[in-house]
């Protein structure tokens, strides 16, 4: 990785992490360079989230290294993370019920110049704008998803951690998804990206992490996937 290392964005060497007693984290180390989109595979339970967590200092008890852009975090909390230009998008969404969809998308305060302006994440997402006044208890799972994606995208973070996006979301909304994290790589994002669909991280990665028991075990090129799904599934028990 030294001969990378200048243009990671992300850097994970020795991460420990525990919740109380249990110890998740044995060692994660992984790289994510600027402008990647980069995923851990794994099986449930893996540490894969955990992973996210620990990263954004959500996850208290950590240990080892988390470097963004050379600088140390591992002794940093969250809310000073988030605004050095890291967002965390958690797989259950995060909506506020009690707001609507304006309200949620400029709940989150700009961290840093740059990020998208309403008007391009409505591009993005078109039923969001046709939703502003509605509730987020009134939205459906996918339209969810979107709205808590465009809110991180306002806040001017540049590294955007996403956990099971695609999570029980129907095929078209998946395609949608798929689409907006490809164009965010375009735009310059770089993205980690937590997946339990190998077959859907395939058309927007660039590299996969494949996690067991809180470790990484071994790294695959998207350009290898083909050549390699029986191993992949082997590793996720498909």
């Amino acid at each position: 990785m030294a001969d990378r290392a200048s243009d990671a964005e992300l850097e994970v060497a020795g991460l420990h992490g525990h919740y109380g007693e249990s110890h998740v984290l044995h060692g994660m180390a992984f790289e994510v360079r600027k402008g990647e989109v980069v995923t851990l595979l794994g099986r449930n339970g893996a540490g894969k989230t955990t992973t996210l967590k620990a990263v954004m200092g959500i996850l208290r008890s950590r240990s080892g290294s988390v470097r963004f852009r050379g600088a140390e975090l591992i002794a940093e909390p969250s809310n000073r993370i988030a605004r050095m230009g890291i967002a965390f998008c958690p797989e259950e969404r995060g909506i506020f019920a009690s707001l609507n969809v304006y309200e949620n998308l400029m709940l989150p305060p700009e961290v840093k110049p740059g990020g998208l302006p309403l008007d391009e994440i409505y591009k993005l997402f078109p039923n969001l704008k046709e939703r502003l006044g509605s509730q987020g208890t009134k939205l459906s799972g996918g339209e969810q998803q979107m709205l808590a994606i465009g809110r991180i995208l306002r806040t001017g973070a540049t590294l955007l951690l996403l956990d099971e996006p695609t999570e029980g979301l129907a095929p078209v909304i998946v395609q949608q998804i798929g689409a907006t994290i490809r164009l965010l790589k375009e735009r310059g994002f770089t993205v980690l990206l937590v997946e339990q669909n190998f077959r859907f991280a395939s058309t927007v990665a660039d590299r996969h992490y494949v996690v067991e028991h809180g470790r990484v075990v071994d790294m695959i090129p998207n350009a290898a996937v083909g050549e390699n799904v029986a191993k992949i599934e082997a590793y996720l028990g498909v």
